[in-house]
């Protein structure tokens, strides 16, 4: 199986955030969206330049107090970015997420944002898998 295959089941939208809009602006985002990280994109959502996640915010807010909040997500942003593409297997995906302990891995075909998938859409995507596969044996030993 491949990331594409998860795509296609949940979607492609990305939400981006500017590395100029402040960290209270990220949140209002994480909240209405109930997301837990946006890829940072100043170019209107085409190219990676960070990724920023609830776990950012909270490191930073543990160091700097409530100032964080006016500060601009370029300040708090994970500009190292670990990304894959629609071709990638899931299972690759999976053990890279957890040596990388990164949770959300944007999707970038010919350096051109996609799609982003989470740890939680690799699991999903999985039981969903296994579920097919339960349903088929069920079915292949009752005939």
């Amino acid at each position: 199986m491949r990331i594409s295959d998860v795509i296609r089941r949940k979607g492609d939208l990305v939400l981006t955030v500017r590395s100029d809009d402040t960290v209270r602006r990220l949140l209002e985002m994480l909240d209405e969206h109930r997301i837990g990280a946006v890829v940072v994109s100043d170019d209107g959502g085409t190219t990676v330049a960070g990724i920023v996640s609830e776990r950012d915010v909270v490191r930073h807010l543990h160091h700097e107090g409530a100032e964080v909040l006016t500060r601009l997500v370029s300040h708090i942003m994970t500009t190292e970015v670990t990304t894959c593409t629609p071709q990638d297997g899931i299972e690759d995906l999976a053990r890279t997420m957890t040596e990388q302990r990164v949770r959300h891995v944007p999707v970038v075909v010919e350096g051109r944002l996609r799609a982003i998938v989470s740890i939680g859409d690799i699991v999903k995507h999985r039981i969903d898998e296994l579920q097919t596969e339960r349903d088929q044996l069920v079915g292949y030993i009752q005939q």
